[in-house]
Formats: structure tokens, sequence, C-alpha cells
């Protein structure tokens, strides 16, 4: 049987929306049935066998949209196997080390019984929507800090456990 996996995400820029994509592109190749979609457009997980949920980081705390959609789909995730990822950091400690899930994210892991979660770097490009985003490129902090074959290796940890566990 074929798993069929949600990835839903929370971006405001882009950049992990961007992620989220190349985690279903994952999954599809490992023989998955996977798409991505904005957290907030997901009305129910009853087609879904697993999700995979991401947030964009912001002054130490996930995107609302994927805060929200844990809450909402709570009792739903609570039957299905759950990871987590977060994206963010504009330097490259992402891809240096581990680092773990802000403490908000830590508490719904708990709740919610996830596998794991991971954080990615982030990715913030000229044009990005807020005013600290534009603070921080008029810094030169912006920049593209996203290790793909991080992400790719990870999804395909993913697929293997649905496909074998």
């Amino acid at each position: 049987m074929t798993a069929n996996v949600l990835v839903a995400y929370g971006s405001t820029n882009g950049s992990t929306a961007e992620i989220a994509e190349a985690v279903a592109a994952v999954l599809r190749k490992q023989g998955c049935t996977a798409e991505a979609l904005p957290a907030s457009a997901v009305v129910r997980l009853t087609d879904y066998d697993a999700a995979v949920v991401g947030g964009g980081l912001y002054a130490g705390r996930w995107h609302k949209d994927a805060r929200r959609f844990l809450r909402r789909h709570r009792a739903e995730l609570d039957d299905r196997p759950l990871w987590l990822f977060s994206s963010g950091p504009l330097d490259p400690s992402a891809s240096e080390r581990d680092i773990p899930p802000v403490p908000g994210v830590r508490r719904a892991m708990t709740r919610l019984d996830a596998r794991q979660h991971v954080t990615f770097g982030g990715c913030l490009r000229e044009g990005a929507k807020g005013r600290v985003a534009k603070m921080i490129l008029r810094s030169g902090k912006g920049g593209d800090f996203r290790d793909f074959d991080h992400i790719e290796e990870w999804a395909a940890g993913i697929a293997a456990e649905l496909n074998h566990g």
C-alpha cells in the first residue's frame, strides 16, 4: 500500500514552501503519494496517512499558519505519523549542527507525538515582505542557507519509514 502524505507549510516569502515542495518530490520519488499545500488551505486530513508540517521561523516563533494547522487538526494528527520541520537561520548553522526546535514546536512535538523535527537553514531574498525582513536585507544578512541535499536526505528517511514501517 502506498502512503498518501500531506506536506503542509506556513511560509511568508516562499522559502519554506520550496522546502515543502522538495520534501513532497522526494516522497513521490520514493513511492509515496504526496502533495505540498499551504497549511491554511488544508480543510481535513481524511485522505492522508501521514503528515509533514513545516514552518518558517520568525523571531523565535513558528509561522502562524503552521501553528494554527497543528491546533486545528490536533485530533486527526493523533491518528497519523507526523514529522515537523522549521526553516529559518540565515547563516550556515543549520548545516553545521542540529538546532533544537523552538519552545512552541517542542511542546507541539510532545503533545502530538511527532516522530522527528529538523531545522533547515532559511532563505531571505530581495523583495521579501515585512518590515523586519527588509531590515535584515538592508543589513546585508539575507541569502539562501538551505541545504537541499540535507532536506532530500531527511525526506528519504521519512519515505523509508513509511514504506517499511
